[in-house]
Parts: structure tokens; sequence; C-alpha cells
């Protein structure tokens, strides 16, 4: 695998992490593409650095999502917006290390909040 950071995502991350995710700390996530998965039906990971190791390293927490550009790329912007907006919705409102479920981050949840999403970001167009 290869990684390099990506800084259209990033900001497209932190776009919506300052519109809707106002727990996150923009300055402690990361946004990269990964190169040559052999990865099965995955377009997106959310990494975390956990607990243990932040005691360990005396660090506060940090995120990495990781984008499998294979597939990422070749979504059309609201795909790939609603693919950041769900990576971002793992991190939960304690910014702890700990991630958020598949049982919150649902299909359904993210279109809720892509929805409201762009209500916000036509708002600040006009």
């Amino acid at each position: 695998m290869k990684y390099e950071f990506a800084p259209d995502i990033q900001r497209i991350a932190e776009e919506i992490s300052l519109t809707l995710f106002p727990h996150i700390r923009i300055n402690r996530i990361r946004c990269f593409r990964s190169y040559g998965t052999s990865s099965k039906n995955v377009i997106a990971r959310c990494h975390a650095l956990g607990k243990l190791m932040q005691k360990a390293m005396g660090v506060d927490s940090f995120y990495a999502l990781e984008f499998l550009s294979e597939r990422f790329d070749k979504l059309k912007r609201e795909e790939q917006e609603k693919t950041i907006l769900h990576e971002l919705m793992h991190v939960p409102k304690t910014f702890g290390g700990g991630f958020k479920h598949h049982d919150f981050v649902t299909e359904k949840n993210v279109n809720k909040y892509y929805k409201k999403y762009l209500e916000q970001r036509r708002f600040y167009e006009n």
C-alpha cells in the first residue's frame, strides 16, 4: 500500500466538519489517498490512535481518514462528499480515539446530514 496526503479531500473534510461537526478538531484529522488495495467493497476507512497508545505516547487523539483511490476517485462529487461525511461521522463527540459504529453511521443518517450540509452551504454561498 502507498499513502499520500490528500489536500483536496482534507479541504472538503474541514468544510464539512466546520459546518456539521464542531466537536471535530480539524487540526487532529488528516486525509490520505491510498493506492494498491486488495480490499473488496471498501471505499474509505477511519483510523484512530487508541486511548492506550495516546497515553503511552503522551499525545491527544488523532484520526486518519483513508480514501482508496481506485474506488473513491471514480465517484461523482456528491458521492465523494457523502463518503467523506460518512467517515467523519465515525468520530465521536468526545473526540477521544474511539469510533461511532455503523448502527449510527447509516445511509439514512448520512443522507440526513448531507442534506443539512447542502442547506448550510447554500446559505453561506448566497
